[in-house]
């Protein structure tokens, strides 16, 4: 994949305050992980795929890794209701991509309108060095294999 962080104005939460900032701005000369959910609260979410940052974030860190991005299409007040509700949840930022924007732009949105959803993120991780995406983890619906931190660790 050779694509770069979109230059799209989301609100990005980091330790409980929420700043509406260029997404590209914040990554520029940075290396990070991002990973994408369909929704904050959701069980997988909530239940594995947010704790596995959590959990290996020491870890990410000891690799290089500058900052770990949560991206969900959730409002601004959903995504830090989320990471509040984890007890070390300030160690991932969150980036309420509301409208689906960023989602949107990198081939992301997925219509979950079946299971009265609408228009959100597909579950999903990828590596970025300098807004540049180096790799993208993809899941199929309804799996989380690929995406997990367990596995990206592997890939850096």
């Amino acid at each position: 994949m050779n694509k770069k962080i979109p230059s799209i104005k989301v609100p990005v939460i980091e330790k409980g305050i929420t700043s509406k900032v260029l997404l590209s701005d914040k990554l520029k000369g940075k290396k990070v992980i991002i990973f994408g959910v369909p929704g904050a609260f959701t069980p997988t979410c909530s239940e594995k795929h947010m704790p596995s940052y959590i959990k290996l974030h020491k870890q990410f860190s000891e690799k290089g890794i500058d900052d770990i991005y949560c991206l969900s299409v959730n409002d601004e007040f959903v995504m830090n209701a989320w990471l509040l509700s984890y007890t070390d949840g300030n160690k991932i930022k969150g980036v309420a991509d509301g409208n689906g924007d960023i989602s949107k732009s990198l081939d992301l949105l997925v219509d979950k309108s079946s299971n009265h959803m609408g228009m959100r993120s597909t579950r999903f991780a990828m590596i970025v060095n300098d807004n540049n995406i180096m790799e993208t983890f993809i899941e199929k619906p309804g799996e989380y294999k690929n995406t997990s931190a367990e596995n990206l660790l592997t890939k850096i």
